[in-house]
């Protein structure tokens, strides 16, 4: 029997929404509105700071439930599971992944160089940031949650606010990283490096909001209640 989910309210916030209603977040990144980091503000607090329709932005959250086929309710999963999804589903991939935007970005500047519109000084803003991340997620891994899985949340407030001061941290990284990259929007007569770049830093872009979504409002919360 298909469940019938609660109409989308305009004083949910963007943190509840991502977290409990398939598709939320992917209409939240389309928008530029921060689940993540900013996450805790309704709806129509978030429409109204963006410059959005509120109507046409809950019809939209509305229709987009039923396109998401692979939505995991992890704010009622075991706190152990939501961990290991952490580390599988965002740890791995970003060490992973920055080592070769890393590469790319220093292919593109190379070649492109005499350009005006090449993303000049990216592979080194870049460089910064992943290993700003590692350190974060070393943090998190050696320290925090070990923590967690030993059932001693209630006492990690003071390594989860540190933990979400460098989040907002890392969302500040990532509008620097649009910025130098003129939105991701690539030249028309952009090589296929220079769009594989821009490609990979929004798929970067969402997956790390996403990740601190994951932690702000699902996994912290969790644990501090534990």
């Amino acid at each position: 029997m298909t469940q019938t989910l609660p109409p989308v309210l305009p004083h949910t916030t963007l943190a509840e929404l991502a977290a409990t209603r398939a598709g939320a977040s992917r209409v939240f990144y389309r928008h530029a509105l921060d689940f993540c980091c900013r996450g805790r503000v309704s709806l129509a607090e978030a429409c109204l700071k963006q410059g959005l329709d509120l109507g046409d932005l809950l019809r939209e959250l509305e229709a987009e439930t039923p396109l998401a086929t692979d939505f995991e309710r992890w704010d009622e999963r075991p706190l152990a599971e939501l961990v290991q999804h952490v580390l599988d589903a965002f740890h791995a991939p970003h060490r992973a992944e920055l080592p070769r935007l890393i590469a790319l970005a220093r292919k593109v500047e190379a070649v492109h160089a005499e350009r005006a519109d090449v993303p000049r000084g990216l592979a080194t803003e870049l460089a910064r940031i992943g290993a700003e991340l590692e350190e974060h997620m070393q943090k998190e891994e050696q320290v925090l949650f070990p923590m967690l899985l030993a059932g001693r949340g209630h006492m990690a407030a003071m390594p989860i606010q540190v933990m979400e001061q460098e989040h907002v941290e890392h969302g500040r990284n990532l509008e620097r990283l649009r910025a130098l990259a003129h939105d991701y929007a690539a030249p028309d007569d952009a090589c296929g490096s220079w769009r594989a770049l821009y490609l990979g830093l929004r798929e970067l872009e969402e997956q790390l909001m996403q990740h601190i979504h994951l932690e702000n409002n699902v996994l912290f919360p969790r644990a501090l209640r534990a």
